[in-house]
């Protein structure tokens, strides 16, 4: 199994909306590098979702359901989504701040490339957001 970082503006796509929802086109990436992770990711990977701008903080577990496929918000280019679904709402979500200053988390894509959207995370760093998120 591998394990993403997926981000997101509250204001534009939330958790509580995904949870809602139920299920997601993880759509609108338009960035090369992005895209090469959503075309990596297998179904059943883990991924973290992540409130960018607002909240700036992992809240929350997702599982990709479908493997990469072509991206019907793109009017031009050759850009692609994946379908994901929620797994659990963290009741501790890990804030940026609290990944910064952690020893393991620091060297995250989400702190190297923060202008990335969708990013790949290591097992260790997986198991340090999941024992910093454990009620």
């Amino acid at each position: 199994m591998n394990y993403w970082l997926v981000k997101s503006e509250p204001a534009t796509y939330a958790w509580p909306q995904f949870l809602k929802d139920g299920h997601t086109a993880w759509t609108g990436v338009r960035n090369f590098q992005a895209r090469n992770n959503l075309r990596a990711m297998k179904k059943g990977d883990a991924v973290l979702f992540y409130h960018s701008v607002t909240g700036k903080e992992v809240v929350g577990l997702a599982r990709v359901e479908k493997e990469f496929y072509p991206d019907a918000t793109a009017e031009e280019g050759d850009w692609s989504c994946v379908d994901l679904v929620p797994e659990k709402k963290y009741s501790r979500p890990v804030s940026l701040e609290s990944i910064k200053a952690d020893g393991i988390l620091k060297e995250m894509a989400l702190v190297k490339q923060s202008r990335l959207s969708v990013t790949a995370v290591t097992p260790a760093q997986f198991a340090r957001l999941q024992q910093l998120a454990a009620d």
